[in-house]
């Protein structure tokens, strides 16, 4: 199953994990009756999301289950302008899914069924010769070279592929530890850093590989690696970039945080699409923050994120029409 080819070439290119969510809407334990939502999430996918709602065309590359819930997930990154023409359905693995249960009314508890499943099963045979075509940036995470030895070729293959074509590589290190040992990951993705332009870590994922350190310190020190721009995340405390040598500075835009999930993909989305836009670092970390502050208010991992018409709402302004 394939969507028709675009009209124009994606300026963001990713792939990854697409994942069905089950997820509860009230506090309390799983039980027989309890309400669920039913939706779909993935790091790679929310970026391609929060890029397109920002007005730049995003392309997102994986594999689902031949079954209603990969029907689900191709439709919905459909329906948010997301250009699955290189998705694959997987006849022999089904969607993967999370349970998400508010265990109490500030606890979450997330179950994931995964391993070997289709988005496990995404190989470097899955990226076409046309894959990166016209495309400005790619953007991986660590998550997916994590799920299993195929995935982790098929991210070196694309890091490859765009190196070879000038297209600027962007890496969130989104360390996982249900999925691997810190010393695994820091092998692995050790080896895409060097390769990368751009590199987006927490304090805790930086460690992975430089000292742990004031943050400054390691955003510098990531840059040694290779990339030219390290944006450090930094949660409550905002962000900080060391972009050609240079620090900047964001605060955090302050809101009422309804579920932190997907808020680090959503800072990445506007840091990207700020790139997309020609913008210089300042405005780069402002509009990751505002992606950031808006998801963090909505329920869900991409469904808070802001279309460009939206960004005036979190400094006061009137945005009704």
């Amino acid at each position: 199953m394939t969507s028709p080819t675009p009209a124009a070439h994606p300026e963001l290119v990713t792939l990854g994990e697409v994942m069905a969510v089950a997820a509860a809407t009230g506090p309390g334990p799983f039980t027989t009756g309890a309400p669920l939502r039913l939706g779909w999430a993935g790091a790679e996918a929310t970026v391609a999301v929060g890029v397109s709602r920002l007005g730049h065309r995003s392309a997102w590359t994986g594999r689902v289950g031949e079954d209603a819930t990969g029907a689900m997930v191709l439709a919905g990154l459909r329906a948010e302008g997301v250009d699955v023409s290189g998705a694959r359905t997987d006849p022999a693995a089904p969607t993967g899914l999370m349970l998400r249960e508010r265990r109490t009314a500030d606890r979450l508890r997330v179950t994931y069924y995964r391993a070997g499943l289709a988005g496990s099963r995404l190989a470097p045979e899955d990226l076409g010769e046309a894959w990166l075509a016209g495309a400005r940036i790619l953007h991986v995470t660590g998550i997916t070279p994590a799920l299993s030895s195929t995935a982790r070729a098929a991210v070196e293959h694309a890091v490859g592929l765009a190196r070879a074509a000038g297209v600027t590589v962007s890496f969130d290190v989104n360390f996982r530890e249900r999925l691997w040992s810190r010393a695994e990951a820091s092998g692995v993705l050790g080896r895409i850093l060097p390769h990368a332009d751009i590199v987006f870590a927490g304090p805790e994922e930086a460690s992975l590989f430089v000292p742990e350190d004031e943050p400054e310190r390691m955003a510098r020190a990531l840059t040694r690696f290779g990339p030219a721009q390290a944006v450090i995340k930094l949660g409550a405390d905002g962000a900080l970039a060391v972009v050609d040598g240079e620090l900047h500075v964001q605060p955090v835009v302050p809101v009422t945080a309804v579920d932190p999930v997907g808020a680090g993909d959503a800072f990445v989305s506007g840091y990207l699409a700020a790139v997309l836009d020609g913008s210089p670092p300042p405005e780069r970390l402002r509009l990751a923050a505002l992606c950031g502050a808006f998801a963090v208010s909505v329920p869900g991992d991409w469904e808070g994120l802001p279309h460009r018409t939206e960004l005036g709402l979190l400094a006061g302004q009137d945005i009704s029409r």
